[in-house]
């Protein structure tokens, strides 16, 4: 579908002007000495390559130009800014689980078209909370959480998760899909039926004694099972990364505190001459399935990225004076690990308090964390913009987000827990879009996945009276995922950042009194990696 659109675009819409929603960076760079130098939603599979594209000068007088020129452009700014998007529940989408296919479609877009309002790039979405699907599965069910019944289709039948790619990717955002990679049945997911997983992998399920169903860590036929869940999403979406949240080996209040009954692997692990620890074999067990994952979603689709935002604390007394839960011994998640071994490509610590909290102070937290960001993954805390302890929840936010951007300096970013912590209090947003969200943002470069350069685009210019039509393309737009352009006026650049189906617009010759002297073009590819740009002057 997107290919399709595509195509449109690129034979139409070079005739017409576009008008686009998009931030405007004023960034003062003086221009040097110029010198001249030359898919159906429920069978969602890959789309093949977009064929080369090739697009006419633009209609109208061409207007004064000399041949491209080299010059400093501005840098652009980046920020990786996300909300997380709860299924489980209930909690955020679907609102309620017997919503009509329409309404569920109405929120979606609602959610999609306030991020990108409001200047974030990425959303991530949960599709798989409880060992089900938010999207057209054969390996696990439809979920309650979507159809109110575990295995019931929507009606009429569509994907959700091949309807929030499409929207978010014509708004320039990510979408990032959030799966729980252990739960098997939540106790607000209704009836356990014959569909369930809980039921049809019953033999490496275990119920826990507040009702939720695990799946055990241990089994090798756990890990195998979740790895062919990913490794199915990821080959047949167009999604940008893969997400697990903090939940691997339950909390202790989940079995009212009594120990994981995993005894029936515990003791086949003994019996074939098992020499770990309980607990170091419990971290073992998830150490392993990290790797795991990260090796094999890079091996599918290098250009996908996998994401973890473990709890916050890793264990008490790190850094000193940090007291609290350990994931460490009770969610055996050696999250300090898998930052150290560069599993994962960013890393999302969930530290959900105060700045002046007692005993975990965020940015105490954040700084420990990124002393550990030995392979320099990208370190993008989560924030409680839905209810951290505070009085003032935006301006707090405000602040914690000024210290992630003093620490982190340029990969900064952070994901909001949760969308409703931005659309139910109503001074969030505008104290985000008027403060540290006023510019668009391109997410952070991943210098260490490979990927093959773009091409430079071309660039077309033509007079239009008092305005002068620009016009782009490049041969490799399967590969292209954003537009970066550049006008000077009078010497100063201005940027914009313009989702992929804009391929031209208008510009004035002048505004607020000065003349356009130079037009720019850059391509942006799937992790935001900049293709050389094309300059030229107008005179």
């Amino acid at each position: 579908m997107r290919i399709h659109k595509l195509k449109l675009i690129v034979l139409l819409g070079i005739f017409a002007s576009y008008t686009t929603s998009c931030s405007v960076q004023d960034n003062v760079v003086k221009t040097p000495p110029t010198q001249n130098s030359t898919t159906k939603p429920t069978n969602n599979t890959t789309p093949p390559k977009v064929p080369v594209v090739t697009t006419k000068p633009a209609t109208g007088t061409t207007a004064s130009t000399e041949e491209n020129f080299r010059t400093n452009l501005p840098e652009i700014k980046r920020e990786f800014r996300g909300a997380w998007i709860a299924s489980v529940a209930n909690i955020n989408w679907p609102s309620r689980n017997d919503l009509t296919v329409e309404q569920q479609k109405a929120e979606a877009i609602s959610m999609l078209d306030m991020l990108r309002d409001n200047n974030f790039n990425a959303a991530i979405f949960q599709i798989r909370p409880s060992a089900d699907a938010l999207y057209t599965s054969n390996i696990e069910p439809w979920s309650y959480f979507l159809t109110g019944e575990t295995g019931k289709a929507p009606f009429p039948n569509y994907d959700p998760l091949q309807f929030w790619i499409e929207e978010a990717h014509k708004r320039g955002l990510e979408l990032h899909v959030w799966l729980n990679p252990y739960r098997a049945h939540h106790t607000n997911g209704g009836t356990v039926n014959n569909l369930s997983m809980a039921n049809k992998l019953s033999d490496i399920v275990l119920r826990l004694k507040n009702g939720m169903y695990w799946f055990d860590p241990a089994n090798p036929k756990t890990q195998g099972h979740v790895s062919n869940v990913v490794r199915d999403i990821v080959k047949r979406y167009d999604i940008d990364a893969v997400h697990f949240d903090d939940y691997f080996y339950p909390y202790a209040t989940y079995n009212r505190g009594a120990d994981f009954p995993d005894n029936a692997t515990w003791n086949a692990y003994v019996s074939s001459g098992g020499t770990l620890s309980r607990a170091d074999w419990r971290r073992d067990n998830v150490n392993k399935f990290v790797e795991r994952i990260y090796k094999e979603i890079h091996a599918e689709k290098n250009n996908v990225r996998f994401g973890i935002s473990p709890f916050g604390i890793w264990k008490p007394g790190y850094p000193a004076g940090v007291v609290g839960s350990s994931q460490f011994d009770e969610l055996y998640a050696d999250a300090k690990l898998w930052l150290n071994k560069g599993w994962v490509d960013y890393f999302s610590p969930q530290l959900y308090w105060p700045i002046d909290s007692k005993g975990q102070g965020f940015e105490a937290l954040l700084s420990w964390w990124q002393s550990e960001n030995t392979m320099n993954r990208h370190l993008w805390p989560g924030l409680n913009t839905v209810e951290i302890k505070v009085s003032d929840r935006p301006t707090e936010i405000k602040n914690q987000i000024a210290i992630s951007r003093n620490i982190l300096k340029n990969d900064a970013g952070e994901i909001h827990w949760s969308i409703a912590g931005l659309t139910k209090n109503p001074n969030m947003l505008p104290a985000l879009k008027n403060g540290p969200y006023s510019e668009k943002a391109l997410v952070p470069k991943s210098p260490w996945i490979k990927a093959v350069p773009l091409q430079t685009p071309t660039l077309f210019i033509a007079d239009n009276g008092s305005f002068v039509q620009t016009s782009w393309s490049t041969k490799n737009a399967a590969d292209v995922f954003q537009w970066v352009l550049f006008t000077q006026y009078n010497g100063v650049w201005q940027t914009e950042i313009l989702t992929l189906d804009t391929l031209s617009k208008d510009l004035p010759k002048f505004k607020d009194g000065k003349k356009l002297s130079a037009v720019a073009i850059k391509a942006i590819d799937r992790l935001g990696n900049e293709s050389d740009y094309i300059a030229r002057k107008i005179k």
